[in-house]
């Protein structure tokens, strides 16, 4: 094992020590069961501690101190300890199990000398089990009475944590160390306040039990510290509880199975290595099938295989599953990620704006219980849904500095909207002048957004009217371009952008009254995409002419656009595929959204990130080159 540190090597090695003693007490050091029992419990009713946390400990009917004393109800629990402490001969710790604690008490009359001396051999982090009876402290905190019997010890010892636990005040609060080492941000970070967990509260003993003279808590080191008094949470000490957001996200796509099974559709699976990278414009992830010797493509998007199916009949499908795309990574950017993609025969785009709306109202109503989330300190209503076409947006969020917005008629012809971009950078210009900033907009960075934002707007003005001039046929691409810069920050509240350049759009299906522009449209939540859509092209003639055009993309320079063409799925159009649309979700995006999560690796259990350390160069076969 790799020790971060000469101290935790030595911990190691003290807690080696402690297994050692344990396994002289006659203790299996590492059991492979611990059998949980209640009156009323099963396994079906999920984990025990929660389930007896809201059977007896509910807010609004908890079972009182008197009732459980005269019950006497035996139970039998296992959990991580969060917390321990030990005076003289009786105890308490803090037992975790899915995401809940529960508190025992230890006295040496009750479990006996064996298992008394087990327990002070316990270190935070370590599994046990635990035999005993509900019972209430004299502050009313629900307990298990560890009690040993002929049949069961009060006590077992389950698994020893071998690394320290994070420091108890503060638990494990470095982002990157929490990414890196999920498994300690899931037990560390479940809603309890460290603080708390750290301090033992005065007062805590049982009832029949004399209250002590001095209260302590086990350090890392196994040593005893004196704890003062009881531990105060204040309006800082807002707790994180990283379980509850893959809890979240776990029911999120139960809401998303419900939402289309009730509804027809047939969930499916697609290959996930495939012979073309298709679907989407991305760079994909290569890899080589020995046997076969050929290359392959992780998959950037399931969509071909998704409407071959609809070709074959299956008229309404959808699949959940991973992406890949060898991109950066960013707060919304991983490079394996997971969508929702579903298909619709006899269905167009607008039938599918009026589906996401239903659908993401639903999928919040079921995790959430509230059509309010609220995301990056706005709240959102996802009730509330504006339409607007791309031409739309960009005129309503058109900068007032910049003079008038652009006309349906200028975004039609590549030299009207390259003379309004010219426009627009000599009004910013003026604009910033007037304001006193003369410094070139291209060496401006790290200003305030008041500072930073008419400079870059003035910078690309300048750069779309040059491109513009001298590469008419990128009008398209350049109008997708301008939307981004330009409107997609403002669209917090649920918004549908529809009608997008063709250019943009290879799969689309083209408007019947505008040849350049196709029926597409995302939808954008929190200043973001989330969803993608368009009415399906079903021309197989159509098709294979603009999966010729990707490849010319490509080879001018495009490394996202399409390198071969799919002979096999224009094939699969010949045979006709019905009027058709789909759309793709970014279900980490939308986990994002529904969790208040700023980042897409709060929501992914195991984001990639950059080794720690540069793994060492594999050694190169013989006769071949390093470069």
């Amino acid at each position: 094992m790799h020790f971060e540190s000469e101290f935790e090597q030595k911990l190691y090695q003290q807690r080696q020590d402690k297994l050692k003693e344990i396994a002289a007490l006659g203790h299996a050091t590492y059991p492979n069961s611990f059998i949980s029992s209640a009156a009323g419990w099963t396994e079906f009713e999920g984990t025990l501690i929660p389930w007896l946390k809201k059977q007896y400990d509910s807010p609004e009917s908890p079972v009182t101190g008197e009732q459980l004393e005269a019950d006497h109800k035996q139970v039998a629990i296992a959990g991580r300890i969060m917390a321990i402490r030990l005076q003289g001969k009786a105890g308490f710790a803090q037992l975790q199990q899915g995401g809940q604690r529960l508190q025992i008490y230890v006295r040496k009359d009750d479990v006996g000398e064996n298992a008394f001396a087990l327990y002070k051999l316990l270190d935070l982090g370590d599994h046990i089990g635990v035999h005993g009876y509900l019972m209430r402290t004299r502050t009313g905190e629900l307990t298990v009475h560890a009690t040993s019997t002929p049949d069961a010890p009060g006590i077992t010892f389950l698994a020893k944590a071998m690394l320290a636990l994070p420091d108890k005040y503060h638990g494990l609060e470095d982002t990157e160390l929490r990414y890196r080492q999920r498994y300690v941000d899931l037990f560390m970070n479940t809603g309890h306040s460290p603080k708390a967990t750290a301090q033992t509260q005065s007062g805590s003993q049982p009832q029949s039990a004399p209250a002590p003279t001095e209260s302590v808590i086990l350090s890392e080191g196994g040593a005893a510290a004196a704890v003062e008094g009881p531990a105060v949470e204040t309006a800082d000490d807002t707790p994180r509880n990283v379980r509850e957001v893959f809890v979240k996200r776990a029911q999120i796509l139960r809401a998303l199975r419900k939402f289309f099974d009730t509804r027809g559709y047939l969930e499916v699976e697609t290959p996930m290595m495939q012979q073309i990278a298709g679907g989407a414009a991305a760079r994909p992830f290569i890899t080589h099938h020995n046997e076969l010797d050929i290359d392959l493509f992780l998959r950037i998007a399931p969509e071909l295989y998704l409407k071959r199916l609809v070709v074959g009949g299956l008229d309404r499908v959808y699949e959940i599953n991973r992406n890949f795309r060898n991109e950066g990574v960013s707060t919304r950017h991983n490079p394996e990620f997971t969508m929702l993609e579903f298909y619709q025969a006899y269905a167009n785009y607008h039938d599918l704006m009026n589906l996401t709306e239903e659908l993401i109202k639903f999928v919040a109503m079921e995790v959430n219980g509230s059509l309010i989330t609220h995301f990056n300190c706005n709240e959102i209503n996802l009730g509330n849904w504006t339409k607007l076409s791309m031409r739309e947006a960009i005129a309503k969020w058109w900068p007032k500095a910049a003079g008038p917005a652009p006309t349906l008629n200028d975004f039609a012809d590549a030299n009207l909207l390259a003379t309004h971009f010219e426009a627009a950078h000599k009004a910013m210009e003026v604009y910033r002048a007037g304001r006193g900033e003369n410094i070139d907009p291209v060496w401006i960075e790290g200003e305030s957004p008041e500072v930073q934002e008419p400079a870059d707007q003035q910078m690309m003005f300048e750069a779309w009217g040059l491109v513009l001039r001298k590469y008419p046929d990128r009008l398209g691409r350049m109008i997708a371009d301008v939307f981004e810069l330009l409107a997609e920050k403002h669209l917090i509240q649920p918004t549908i952008i529809y009608d997008f350049p063709l250019a943009v759009s290879p799969l689309s299906k083209i408007k019947p009254s505008e040849p350049d522009w196709v029926e597409r449209f995302e939808f954008y939540i929190g200043g973001f995409e989330v969803g993608n859509a368009f009415s399906e092209l079903n021309d197989p003639v159509d098709q294979d002419n603009r999966f010729q055009q990707q490849i010319e993309q490509k080879e001018r320079g495009d490394e996202e656009a399409m390198s071969a063409v799919d002979d096999d799925y224009v094939r699969a159009l010949g045979y006709g595929l019905p009027p058709t649309a789909g759309e793709g979700i970014g279900i980490d995006r939308l986990t994002m959204l529904l969790t208040n999560s700023s980042s897409i690796r709060d929501v992914i259990l195991f984001p990639l990130m950059r080794p720690r350390v540069k793994p060492p160069q594999q050694d190169q076969p013989h006769g071949e080159s390093a470069e």
